[in-house]
């Protein structure tokens, strides 16, 4: 996605666009090197929805209304168009990130409601062992 993002400011876009991009894209990295980390996905799928925002907003700022010269108007044809792309692949992206979002919340909350399964598992395990032994009358003070 951000080939096209690269490829989209080349010829007509500031650098702000590529900055924005770039910096998403790096997040987008530490959320695919931390497995673990919830945030970092959260904060790649935030940095995707603002950067949709601000590439329309660049679009429609510096989109020229008067035709660039005829030495420059491929490369603008083809920069214009790769920007565009690039626009309209973000929310399938942003869809994919999501989904990412919610495996890693899902797969937290059920390890944290697993120890809570299990400690709950071994109070009822040692009272029923304690009934048990009281049932044939033997001391349950050990457990």
């Amino acid at each position: 996605n951000d080939l096209f993002s690269a490829l989209g400011s080349m010829a007509w876009l500031p650098e702000s666009f590529a900055w924005g991009n770039f910096g998403v894209l790096a997040v987008g990295v530490w959320a695919i090197a931390q497995r673990d980390s919830i945030d970092a996905v959260l904060m790649f799928l935030m940095g995707m929805v603002v950067t949709i925002l601000t590439d329309i907003i660049h679009f429609g700022i510096y989109y020229p209304v008067n035709e660039f010269a005829e030495r420059g108007r491929d490369a603008f044809r083809f920069s214009a168009g790769m920007a565009i792309l690039n626009l309209l692949l973000k929310p399938a992206s942003c869809f994919f990130v999501y989904q990412m979002y919610r495996e890693r919340g899902v797969n937290s909350k059920i390890k944290s409601s697993l120890k809570q399964t299990r400690s709950q598992y071994r109070k009822v395990k040692i009272g029923l062992m304690c009934i048990l032994l009281e049932y044939y009358q033997l001391n349950c003070s050990f457990i």
